[in-house]
């Protein structure tokens, strides 16, 4: 005989697979990541100064100063890549990059179990 659960008893369950998520490998790269990015100033102090020359970029194209938005757009460019050579940035977007991989495979795992193929329409119907 099959068992249904009650609202209450799923929003448990998830609160505990929330926690579970929460310890595991992947969550714990991300934040020790997240962690040594909040730690660098070198990377904090690009990530600023990018955000700064995104503002005046607004304001320039704001008020149509093409060529003066152009050579901002050029210094974010050139302070983005900066930021994109620094190791600890690079092993952050892979921790990233691997948390979000694994967060969709459960959520693709979930939504396959909870509408069985049969009830799922094809894109093409």
């Amino acid at each position: 005989m099959e068992h249904y659960y009650s609202k209450e008893e799923l929003v448990a369950k998830a609160e505990r697979l929330a926690r579970q998520l929460s310890e595991s490998d992947q969550v714990r790269f991300y934040k020790q990541a997240e962690e040594k990015i909040s730690a660098n100033k070198k990377v904090q102090q690009l990530v600023e100064r990018i955000k700064q020359y995104q503002k005046e970029s607004v304001n320039l194209q704001h008020f149509g100063k093409t060529e003066a938005y152009h050579r901002n757009e050029a210094i974010i460019d050139q302070l983005q890549a900066e930021l994109d050579a620094i190791p600890v940035v690079q092993e952050f977007r892979q921790s990233q990059e691997e948390l979000n991989d694994f967060l969709q495979m459960l959520t693709h795992l979930i939504s396959q179990r909870v509408v069985p193929k049969s009830e799922n329409p094809s894109p093409e119907e």
